[in-house]
């Protein structure tokens, strides 16, 4: 029996008179472990986000998500078709197309060509859009991923897939269960922090959500001025040590009631109050940029349009890991290109590409990039025929979902640094060679990270859950 079943069972009363010797034990491993001398207990009931030793030795520390909601089109960014403009114009067979499921468009939609012109890039050669000249800087850091796969093809349960490992809503986040595994190093800040640009997602809070674990796990939205949280500052007339006391008086009640019951939850809402109390002094701290040097806020585009939103949640995801937070998620919205798919794509990656790229390069050059894993991506991509809603309008043409095959980038933490991964077919429909599904990339991450991705669960109603469900491989290619 654990010991969160045993404090379930057992009543107050009946532990003070069947173990009133083990108070002062717990009392004293309290002590210890504030100490650093002694790890927290199983289900972190002392504090939740303690930090926790991984399965085996890690490559990196943290972890960066940076996702591209709507689904970026892998044809115009890092996958080149030159064979497509055969087919320009016209349906493909329908040998390619039986019993084929799209979003929006019917499998006799005429094939669009590309426009955007690719180069090799670095050592690697690594062959990347015109559309993002800056990411083409840093191709012998990052390695494409061209046959990422999912089920999914509309976009909540896309982006359920890809961060809860599922199509049923209310199972723990990525970044949840990483915390879950991990805990944080941060003792100021929320171990796992996300920060929105853009229209926003479809997916919203279950793209960060703690499911049903403790819900201090879960993501905590940042806004990238003022406040970095609503309310976050004290009323007026309230002193912090009128606060201090305040939450000292609850925290007393709290505990008490976490006796009786041994509700995790508990545990949780008592971290949260005392991490409130703590981020009202780190927070501002971390939003004021004026420390940080010219040549730094130029490189990433923070002082700038149209880069400005997006630099400023890559300067401050670089700053959230430099002070331990274990995850940070940078949504981005949206990439859905229905339609005029060249001038919104631009759009896009002009927002998005040299801040990105900065960020590799301001991680590498403090050192901190062979620690921290970087990702990129969308829930799928984009189909190679396209999808004409507005006939009337001039080069109106777009993509449609296509989860059959799209690409991801990742950096540092234990990924290969120069590599290409897989083959797509002539057309960009199907894969080839070395697929890798959604569970794979999560199974990956995890391994980066020190996790072993079938041993980090939870009991849940009765059996264990983890984020790959059941199933998911470790991409050994893609390591390092």
């Amino acid at each position: 029996m654990n010991e969160h079943l045993y404090r379930q069972i057992q009543s107050r009363r009946g532990f003070f008179k069947d173990a009133a010797g083990g108070i002062g034990t717990i009392a004293l491993a309290q002590l210890l472990q504030q100490e650093g001398r002694a790890a927290a207990p199983a289900g972190g009931i002392l504090d939740p986000l303690a930090p926790r030793k991984p399965h085996f030795a890690p490559k990196a520390k943290n972890i960066i998500f940076m996702f591209m909601e709507g689904g970026p089109s892998q044809l115009d960014l890092f996958d080149p078709k030159p064979e497509l403009s055969k087919w320009d114009g016209k349906p493909l067979p329908e040998s390619l197309t039986k019993n084929l499921q799209l979003a929006f468009i019917k499998p006799t939609a005429a094939v669009l060509a590309s426009r955007r012109q690719f180069r090799k890039h670095g050592q690697s050669g690594i062959e990347i859009s015109d559309y993002l000249p800056h990411l083409g800087t840093v191709a012998d850091d990052i390695a494409v991923v061209r046959t990422m796969h999912t089920e999914a093809f509309n976009h909540h349960p896309g982006q359920l897939m890809l961060f809860a490992g599922t199509l049923q809503v209310g199972r723990p986040s990525m970044g949840a269960w990483v915390v879950y595994g991990l805990g944080s190093e941060s003792r100021n800040l929320p171990g796992f922090v996300v920060l929105s640009s853009g229209a926003g997602t479809s997916g919203g809070e279950s793209n960060f959500s703690s499911g049903f674990l403790p819900s201090t796990y879960g993501g905590t939205m940042f806004r990238g001025s003022g406040d970095p949280i609503l309310y976050l500052s004290n009323p007026q007339g309230v002193t912090r040590d009128m606060q201090r006391a305040t939450l000292d008086a609850l925290g007393d009640l709290n505990r008490e009631h976490q006796e009786k019951t041994g509700d995790r939850e508990i545990a949780s809402r008592i971290n949260s109050y005392e991490m409130a109390f703590k981020m009202q002094m780190a927070a501002p701290e971390l939003l004021d940029f004026s420390k940080e040097s010219k040549e730094t806020l130029e490189m990433y585009g923070v002082d700038k349009e149209p880069t400005k939103p997006f630099a400023t949640n890559c300067l401050l995801a670089r700053r959230l890991v430099e002070r331990g937070v274990r995850c940070v998620m940078m949504m981005h919205a949206s990439w859905d290109d229905h339609t005029n798919i060249d001038k919104k794509l631009k759009k896009n990656c002009d927002i998005t590409d040299q801040p990105a790229a900065a960020l590799i390069k301001d991680l590498k050059q403090r050192g901190m990039l062979d620690d921290t894993l970087v990702v990129w991506g969308g829930e799928f991509g984009r189909t190679p025929m396209c999808e004409i809603r507005n006939p009337s309008e001039a080069d109106n043409a777009g993509r449609d979902h296509h989860p059959l095959a799209f690409s991801m980038w990742m950096a540092g933490g234990g990924i290969k640094p120069g590599l290409t991964l897989g083959k797509t077919d002539d057309l960009c429909f199907h894969i080839d060679e070395d697929p890798v599904h959604i569970h794979d990339l999560q199974a990956t991450l995890l391994h980066c990270l020190g996790l072993e991705h079938t041993k980090l669960t939870y009991n849940y109603m009765g059996r264990n859950f983890r984020l790959t469900d059941v199933a998911g491989n470790v991409v050994t290619k893609l390591l390092a």
